[in-house]
């Protein structure tokens, strides 16, 4: 494997950044295995909830694509939940993060918001306002963020509920992370 020289930024050549692109390029074909590696770190959490936080994204993109929805809407039903692991009190912040090169303004507003709008369903249980979600109340997402979970997230927590196998997830996610809509690199991507 080849490596730049520099050791600073500042006294990078092209000829380095030339390295470092096609490394970069290698790394990035293999975020959808990363991605399945990560979601499976899921797989036994259940942390109370009737399913482990692995089948429920199962069974949310089960439901999504049994629906018809496109690949990145069906991926972003998959992933939605990815956060778990790293972040239980913003696991939509992180599930955002990673999907905010990747899919539309919609769909990652969806994602970015899905914790306030799932919370319709259960915040009156612990006290909170479970009418959170209406002080986006007019935003262009909103029908969409709360039918993703008034038919997907919601009802996903069924332990006879249908669960496909990640496998048949894995092409749209490929297909979903080929090449990013929205990020500072693209111009240089573009260049390739």
């Amino acid at each position: 494997m080849k490596r730049a020289t520099f050791t600073s930024m500042e006294t990078s050549t092209a000829d380095d950044w030339s390295i470092i692109k096609e490394e970069a390029g290698v790394f990035q074909r293999g975020l959808p295995d990363r991605l399945i590696a990560h979601l499976k770190l899921l797989e036994g959490d259940y942390g109370g909830f009737p399913v482990d936080r692995y089948t429920h994204s199962l069974q949310t993109a089960t439901r999504a694509m049994k629906d018809g929805r496109d690949d990145e809407y069906v991926v972003c039903a998959l992933l939605h939940d990815i956060g778990d692991t790293l972040g239980p009190a913003n696991h939509f912040d992180i599930a955002a993060a990673i999907l905010k090169p990747w899919v539309s303004e919609e769909n990652l507003w969806m994602v970015q918001h899905h914790g306030i709008f799932q919370g319709y369903y259960f915040f009156h249980h612990l006290g909170l306002d479970r009418h959170l979600r209406d002080q986006f109340a007019g935003h262009p997402s909103y029908e969409r963020t709360a039918e993703f979970c008034a038919l997907y997230d919601n009802p996903a927590f069924d332990p006879k509920g249908e669960t496909l196998p990640i496998s048949e997830f894995e092409p749209a996610l490929r297909r979903v992370f080929a090449k990013p809509k929205n990020s500072i690199y693209l111009p240089a991507q573009k260049a390739a």
